[in-house]
């Protein structure tokens, strides 16, 4: 839908996160929004919840109800505000009040809307107020759902004029179901009504086909017996059928039982009697000719019940005596002598309308001034419908001058995000290792989250919210500070955009350089973690060996009075050295030595040269990391984390080192605030005798270099 003009508008553009973003300086911008091109759009959908923007407005935007808002439901939208406002600066304004002088008189919906508001202002008791608000509009539209006629076509059963017809609404919402009513209530619409009478009616028809006394077999308990053996009979012909293929070639008796794999399966479940699984199973193990058992002993659990209720009320009562087994023959005797109700009885309508009974439905159907009336009452709803909808209109006028403009700011730029206002994606701010993150959204399934967001490049951490019983998942990025404690377990509190604080446990991570900074460091906080584990490794070895001496030594003192053992070796042989082993020794340090000398005399050869060669070592072990950390970085993005979470954004919307600073920020002390020693700290004077001791020592070292280098 394009505007038809003259000469083209003239957009004013910035540019933020990699991409030139539109900026709305006027009504006119929003108003000639279809005339931008939406490859310059931030983003062509997001979803319509789990954003900070009021869910009424979205729904209202979402005019196919699917769930997400896309372009032209946006552009339909400044068109709604183009035929109903004289002055489309007042969306700059975001204000849910309006003057009835600013609704336009020239066009339909400005006219019907200024009347709406009239009447709206009326019956608040201001008819003389030069405007209208949202609040007033919410407060008549409470009152009208509240009233029996509200335009939505539900009828309630409070609604009825007397109880037969409350009875036969609540009477077709126990058969098909209800449908919520603007007032709260469960109602009836008009598809419920007629799909209840059309079922009654094909009920009725199909109990006058009821098989007669002839086929009463079993007086009148028959058709309870044919019930019963309906429910089991496909069970029991796929148990015979199996029996009958076993005995047609034995080799594939194995095959119609069950595999040790499937009970392996169900032994790792939980087991009842109900279970699915369970059930999937032959009635009994299958072999040729062999009848089906009817005790409980030796078939499937799950159709015990229905095989007990077959045997007393079919198979003793037709076959006569005590039963433990059918045949197959005797179970297709009783099958024929049954098939008229087996067949009736699959004629039988699906719905559920056995709960109301034949009486019940013979009396509705006898009534039919009932049906009438209540069409009646549902078509008089419905006739309140154009009221109601005006007052919809206002509704969505007042919503959108008020958050249109937010909206566009979050879909067609996200200038509330790179401006730090507040996107409406994000969550809410969570505090942990002395940081505050703002960016976090909402997950609704972490793992399939993370597949798409690791390609944002950011320090991800996924987060379990708790608050009472209430829980909610969270991905949060980390842009600033280190990754030194961010594990799995660590814990936060986090604060939603209502200001409510929720329990926050990280559960999962998604690792990526945080910044440069970090990177410089990594490889020797890396080193420092290996030595350090190197060392524990050594002590717990060697306090492992202090062990095993002392416990040697003890035994050894306890057995003084037992003398030496038998064929044990003299003790000075125990202390004899190895002299090659020494001279090994001897010569590996001497090599070890001679390098280390040859590497410090080339080093000082280096003469002044020294700062270089002390810069060339540190970006040989710091600056691969740099290099993956700096490419990483440059990388970062926003638009993953967002198309994860359902979004479909238009561009790269980029993730700076700066904007990263913003995003998540580190602890600092305030401006002007003052350290001081605490009292478990050392006092100042030995501190001060540390730097003292430490300046001297360095001074030192300074002095020997210089007389080194010097010639």
């Amino acid at each position: 839908m394009k505007t038809s003009t003259d000469t083209p508008h003239r957009w004013q553009f910035e540019r933020a996160g990699g991409m030139d973003q539109v900026v709305f300086r006027s009504g006119a911008d929003i108003l000639r929004l279809d005339e931008l091109d939406q490859t310059l759009w931030a983003a062509l959908a997001c979803p319509t919840r789990g954003l900070a923007l009021d869910d009424r407005t979205l729904d209202l935007l979402d005019t196919d109800g699917d769930g997400r808002i896309r372009p032209p439901e946006v552009l339909a939208a400044t068109q709604w505000m183009r035929e109903r406002l004289k002055d489309a600066d007042r969306l700059l304004l975001g204000t849910d009040r309006l003057p009835l002088d600013a609704l336009r008189d020239d066009t339909a919906a400005g006219r019907a809307l200024r009347d709406e508001a009239r009447r709206t202002l009326e019956l608040a008791g201001r008819p003389s107020a030069p405007e209208v608000g949202l609040d007033d509009v919410l407060e008549r539209l409470r009152n009208v759902h509240r009233q029996r006629a509200n335009g939505d076509g539900v009828v309630p059963a409070s609604a009825a004029d007397d109880e037969d017809l409350a009875q036969l609404i609540r009477d077709i919402q126990r058969t098909h179901g209800s449908t919520t009513d603007r007032s709260g209530e469960p109602g009836v619409d008009l598809s419920r009504v007629e799909a209840f009478f059309r079922d009654a009616e094909a009920w009725v028809a199909w109990r006058a086909q009821r098989p007669g006394p002839q086929a009463q077999v079993l007086g009148p308990h028959t058709e309870e017996a044919a019930a019963t053996l309906a429910r089991i009979r496909p069970k029991i012909e796929d148990y015979f059928t199996r029996c009958r293929l076993a005995a047609y070639d034995p080799a594939a008796v194995g095959a119609m039982n069950p595999t040790p794999e499937q009970y392996r399966a169900l032994a790792a479940a939980r087991l009842t009697p109900q279970a699915a699984a369970l059930a999937e199973l032959p009635l009994a193990v299958a072999a040729p000719g062999r009848p089906l058992p009817l005790v409980r002993e030796a078939v499937n659990p799950a159709w015990a019940d229905a095989l007990d209720a077959l045997r007393t009320q079919v198979v003793e009562p037709l076959l006569g005596g005590s039963r433990e087994r059918l045949t197959e023959a005797e179970w297709h005797e009783l099958d024929r002598r049954l098939a008229p109700w087996r067949r009736w009885l699959e004629g039988k309508p699906g719905a559920p309308l056995d709960v109301l009974g034949t009486a019940r439905i013979d009396d509705v159907l006898r009534r039919p001034e009932l049906r009438e009336r209540l069409v009646q009452l549902i078509e008089d709803d419905r006739a309140a419908a154009p009221q109601h909808d005006r007052l919809v209109d206002l509704e969505k006028t007042l919503r959108l001058q008020r958050d249109l403009l937010r909206l566009l700011h979050n879909f067609v730029s996200f200038r509330d995000f790179y401006s730090r206002r507040g996107a409406i994606f994000e969550a809410g701010t969570l505090y942990l290792d002395a940081r505050r993150c703002d960016l976090a959204v909402d997950v609704s399934d972490p793992a399939r989250h993370a597949t798409l967001a690791g390609l944002a490049k950011a320090y991800l951490a996924y987060c379990e919210c708790r608050r009472g019983a209430h829980k909610r998942t969270i991905a949060v990025a980390f842009t600033a500070g280190d990754a030194d404690f961010l594990l799995v377990g660590r814990n936060g509190v986090f604060y939603d955009n209502d200001g409510l604080d929720w329990d926050a446990t990280i559960t999962k991570v998604i690792e990526n350089p945080l910044s440069v900074r970090q990177a410089f460091l990594a490889p020797y906080k890396k080193f420092l973690r290996l030595v350090e584990e190197q060392v524990a490794k050594r002590a717990a070895a060697g306090e492992k060996r202090v062990q095993e001496r002392l416990s040697a030594a003890a035994t050894g003192v306890a057995t003084l009075d037992q003398g030496a053992k038998p064929g044990a070796p003299p003790a000075a042989l125990k202390r004899r050295v190895d002299v090659g082993t020494v001279a090994a020794l001897g010569v590996a340090l001497g090599s070890i030595s001679t390098v280390l000398v040859a590497l410090v005399t080339r080093f000082i050869e280096l003469g002044w040269w020294i700062p270089v060669g002390v810069l060339g070592l540190i970006l040989a072990i710091s600056g691969p990391s740099m290099l993956i950390a700096w490419l990483k970085l440059r990388q970062r993005s926003l638009a993953p984390i967002l198309d994860a979470s359902g979004w479909a954004i238009n561009g790269r919307l980029r993730l700076n080192v700066p904007m990263g600073r913003v995003v998540s920020r580190t602890a600092r002390l305030p401006r002007g605030a003052r350290r001081r020693a605490p009292a478990l700290d050392a006092p100042p004077a030995a501190w001060a005798r540390a730097w003292a001791v430490g300046a001297l020592a360095l001074a030192g070292l300074g002095v020997a270099a210089a007389a080194m280098w010097l010639p």
